[in-house]
């Protein structure tokens, strides 16, 4: 089981925070306001779609606390993996830092383990780290849960995303489970109706070693006001 999270690792929970810049309705000006204050408030990601990339690589600039993050084939998966790779190859050349991949949950429905781990060890070989991102919320219940999560990290995976933010919440409950099954091997990014501090501290402590929100500056604001 992975371990309990002290009060320490949430003292300063935009160290946790992967801010969320993906509405599909955005314009270039919003986006480059999410890219400062996430710069400002020293979040340890900014996770954005491949269209935004160049703007929002150029806006955090190349040194400073916050990574690139690029989400791959999002939010289902659905194409094939020489256009998965395509989208990461893309990805890493306008700077992406890190890449969210939604794997193949039809190779793991049909029981082709060997294809759901290739796919994603592709990806993993171009060079930077990635998350998987499993539906804890139809998997939870299910074996392919441990199936998934034990094939991408034996496939390279540096984490484990709960969900790609559609659905219900993501709870304490699921961050615990995927804490056992993962057995502190890789990390745990917690995804999904994560709106309030006190939601992101539950979700910390249950095993979350990152917190992905489209809220994050009310996070930080929230856990301002618990501490005034």
């Amino acid at each position: 089981m992975g371990r309990q999270r002290s009060k320490e690792d949430y003292e300063d929970i935009s160290k946790l925070i992967h801010q969320a810049a993906l509405n599909p309705h955005m314009d270039s000006d919003m986006l480059n306001k999410i890219c400062d204050a996430s710069k400002q408030n020293r979040f340890a990601g900014l996770c954005t779609s491949l269209s935004h990339l160049p703007i929002a690589r150029k806006r955090l600039g190349n040194k400073n606390d916050t990574k690139l993050i690029s989400i791959i084939a999002f939010p289902f998966g659905f194409i094939p993996t020489h256009n998965k790779i395509k989208e990461a190859e893309y990805a890493i050349e306008e700077g992406a830092e890190e890449l969210d991949l939604v794997p193949n949950f039809h190779a793991l429905n049909d029981k082709n383990n060997q294809l759901f781990a290739e796919e994603i060890n592709l990806i993993c070989e171009l060079g930077i780290p990635v998350r998987v991102i499993i539906d804890t919320n139809s998997l939870l219940a299910s074996e392919n849960l441990s199936i998934a999560i034990n094939a991408s990290i034996e496939a390279g995976v540096n984490g484990i995303q709960s969900g790609n933010g559609f659905g219900p919440p993501t709870t304490s409950v699921h961050i615990k489970k995927l804490s056992e099954i993962v057995k502190n091997r890789c990390s745990i990014k917690a995804v999904g109706g994560i709106k309030t501090f006190n939601q992101a501290r539950e979700i910390v402590q249950a095993g979350a070693n990152h917190i992905g929100t489209s809220f994050g500056f009310e996070l930080i604001q929230g856990q301002k006001n618990k501490t005034q």
